[in-house]
């Protein structure tokens, strides 16, 4: 059964159940037609001061207002909380002595083996217009230039604050309402499927590391993936547009003018309600990974409220949040086996083999 019958459209938040909540507009956007695209690319291997060049000329050339600036005005420097790609940030020092800057991003090496950047790529003019993240200011062939955002990158401690956990729920809302033109299919099993492949036909140099790797049964895997599958469908779950990395570092708060950012959309795709909340709750344990860190059911319930009726989470029925509690921790299993499948694949292709 297809899924375009089933994509959520703010009416009915809590699939089969009776809560008759405020029926809202779908937050249909268009996007901007006029984004700068340059055809360049950057070599992300360059130490900063040989890459800086081709950065600054990029720059002239998609933001509006900065062909003209002289080279010298502008400064570089790298931003943390990058995984798989860097980021820089673009100063160019005004007259009045003020800087005003941008972000660069350009994607980390071998990151189109885990990522469909065309899906990505798709996706961000119409996130931007609907306000997530930063405006999108141009595109060239291996990254983006955005505006920069002041605010400073939560922690996973952060996340789990009811104020910032509630302003995270309601902001996932919006999120999941935003229209991405195309098929509405739920690629998360596509993309599992497509894990799998890749990671069974990985291949060590090193003989020792080969050796233990094939000691993975991809069979077996694959075969708790398809019953997996199979009991996450009797959900029916809905289907919306998703994060699907909604992890510390790609959430972003601004302290003064309490303003919470999503950004980092290069995993996004239309998929499961429960998926993308269960996956941001597996990111409550931290880069290390201490699940003792995973919210409570009170902690959930909390989130849920915010989620299913921002405007008046007290008037939520106990039963709808049970739905989603349900749906939320099944759907957390295939978020183990996604990134499972990624870290194989990311290991290899960073060089580095299969830690003991």
């Amino acid at each position: 059964m297809g899924s375009e019958g089933r994509v959520w459209n703010g009416a009915g938040v809590a699939a089969g159940s009776g809560y008759g909540g405020s029926v809202e507009a779908k937050a249909t956007t268009a996007a901007p037609a006029d984004v700068p695209t340059s055809a360049a690319s950057v070599d992300i291997s360059l130490p900063l001061p040989e890459m800086s060049p081709h950065i600054i000329g990029l720059c002239k050339e998609l933001v509006k207002g900065w062909s003209s600036i002289d080279s010298s005005r502008f400064s570089i420097e790298t931003v943390s909380g990058g995984i798989t790609n860097l980021l820089l940030k673009v100063s160019v020092k005004g007259n009045n002595g003020n800087d005003s800057s941008v972000t660069v991003r350009l994607y980390g090496p071998n990151t189109d083996l885990v990522i469909d950047r065309k899906r990505e790529l798709q996706a961000i003019p119409y996130l931007s217009a609907a306000g997530f993240g930063a405006r999108l200011l141009g595109m060239f062939e291996n990254g983006v230039v955005q505006s920069f955002i002041y605010a400073r990158t939560l922690s996973p401690a952060d996340m789990k604050e009811p104020k910032i956990a509630a302003e995270i729920a309601k902001e996932l809302r919006k999120f999941h309402q935003v229209d991405i033109p195309g098929s509405k299919e739920p690629q998360l099993w596509n993309d599992i499927f497509k894990f799998l492949k890749k990671a069974a036909a990985l291949k060590f140099e090193d003989n020792e590391q080969q050796k233990r790797y094939v000691k993975i049964s991809f069979t077996e895997i694959q075969d708790e993936v398809k019953e997996l599958k199979d009991l996450l469908d009797i959900l029916h779950a809905p289907v919306v547009y998703a994060h699907n990395d909604l992890l510390s570092g790609n959430l972003m708060l601004n302290d003064l003018e309490g303003k919470l950012y999503f950004i980092d959309f290069e995993y996004g795709s239309y998929s499961y309600r429960g998926y993308d909340i269960a996956n941001h709750f597996n990111e409550y344990a931290g880069f290390d990974c201490d699940f003792n860190l995973y919210p409570d059911k009170d902690a959930q319930y909390h989130f849920f409220r915010n989620y299913l009726h921002p405007d008046r989470p007290s008037e939520v029925q106990a039963q709808d949040m049970e739905v989603l509690y349900v749906e939320t921790n099944t759907f957390r299993l295939a978020s183990h086996i996604y990134w499972a499948l990624w870290a194989l694949i990311q290991h290899l292709n960073a060089g580095k083999g299969i830690p003991n």
